[in-house]
């Protein structure tokens, strides 16, 4: 038997469902992976909750009617939808934060993406959310904008526990650090105890694969093609060296002894987008002690039927990764360019999907 999920769990890293919807939660599918897949979290954001409501109309029904009946617009529905099913998660997944101390047993709920560039409405509304779903185990999603970091800061700083989502790059994951750093020694003058509040940043993967690849079939040449599929493991590897340069720095090792858990790394986006990688390959290849890996449940199944979990396969690749980097550069690849072009797509994506779900629910609504 292939007990891959086990091996990848023994190996430190968290597994997290990349998915929630209603039916999740009435059937106990939730429920299942979490007592049989070694799910130990959930992530959400606006696609997946639009999906839930569009593919499960008659798990929504009744709430739906409720919330017709008393005269509310789709903004409150689609706060009262997606609150519900945070909250009903967060239950399920108590035990777990119980059992770690509140490193997992993490679910995620986002801010609305339309707040991306305004710092003090992202702040109003992630308190908001916290007030609402009030679950210790609550995690605030957070865009990494210039307009998000302040906002990262300010979260942490009043207790509130963040997940910062939409990191693609290398330098603004350093600010993200940052903004980490500075909430925490916010909260620690604050009297905030450390060690009830927790953070991941949230690295998107296969993202990257896919715009670098888009840049490379269009060179089209045979140098181009060999670097076909390195790039977003490149970009990860280096990201969690930078992470463990900062996790040894004197900054954090103050806010460490002051009961302080360390932010994280997160894998996000880990479902592969070109039919021609393996199906595990984000998760194969990312394998190191002390992170997150979010995967979609077809992903989970592909890693538990033929995952290759054999061992670290971050920490000893890190000048490989460089050179990856420096390679795509000779061939006029611009880094910069690629992860600001990501950013972009990614929040103008997400706000896709809300005004997609709001209108979703405005027809069931009649309104």
């Amino acid at each position: 038997m292939n007990d891959a999920l086990d091996r990848l769990t023994r190996a430190g890293v968290a597994i997290w469902l990349d998915d929630l919807s209603r039916r999740r939660l009435v059937t106990g599918n939730l429920a299942t992976l979490v007592r049989e897949r070694h799910v130990v979290g959930v992530t959400t954001n606006p696609t997946i909750f639009q999906t839930a409501v569009e593919d499960g109309a008659a798990e929504y029904a009744g709430q739906l009617a409720a919330l017709a009946g008393s005269g509310a617009d789709p903004e409150q529905a689609c706060r009262e939808l997606t609150t519900a099913d945070v909250r009903a998660a967060c239950d399920v997944l108590r035990t777990a934060y119980d059992r770690t101390g509140g490193v997992d047993g993490r679910v995620s709920i986002e801010v609305d993406p339309r707040l991306a560039d305004d710092t003090e409405a992202t702040v109003a509304e992630a308190r908001e959310l916290w007030r609402i779903v009030d679950r210790p185990n609550l995690f605030i999603k957070i865009p990494a904008t210039r307009a998000g970091l302040p906002a990262i800061s300010r979260c942490l700083s009043e207790g509130l526990s963040v997940n910062v989502t939409l990191i693609f790059g290398l330098a603004r994951y350093a600010e993200v650090i940052d903004a980490f750093m500075d909430g925490m020694e916010q909260a620690r003058a604050a009297g905030q105890e450390l060690g009830a509040i927790a953070s991941v940043a949230s690295f998107f993967v296969s993202r990257m694969d896919t715009e670098v690849d888009r840049r490379l079939d269009e060179l089209g040449t045979e140098e181009a093609a060999l670097l076909r599929g390195q790039a977003a493991v490149a970009n990860a590897r280096l990201a969690f060296e930078l992470f463990e340069t900062r996790l040894a720095s004197r900054r954090w090792q103050a806010l460490a002894r002051a009961g302080a858990h360390p932010q994280r790394p997160l894998w996000a986006s880990t479902s592969v987008k070109d039919e021609r990688y393996e199906d595990t390959h984000y998760i194969d290849l990312l394998v190191t002690d002390g992170v997150v890996n979010t995967m979609p449940e077809p992903t989970l199944d592909a890693v538990a039927g033929h995952g290759r979990i054999t061992g670290d396969t971050v920490r000893p690749h890190y000048e490989d990764a460089r050179r990856v980097l420096a390679n795509l550069a000779r061939l006029g690849i611009g880094y910069d360019d690629v992860v600001a072009t990501l950013e972009r797509e990614g929040v103008a994506k997400f706000v896709a999907s809300w005004n997609d779900l709001l209108k979703a629910l405005s027809a069931a609504l009649g309104n």
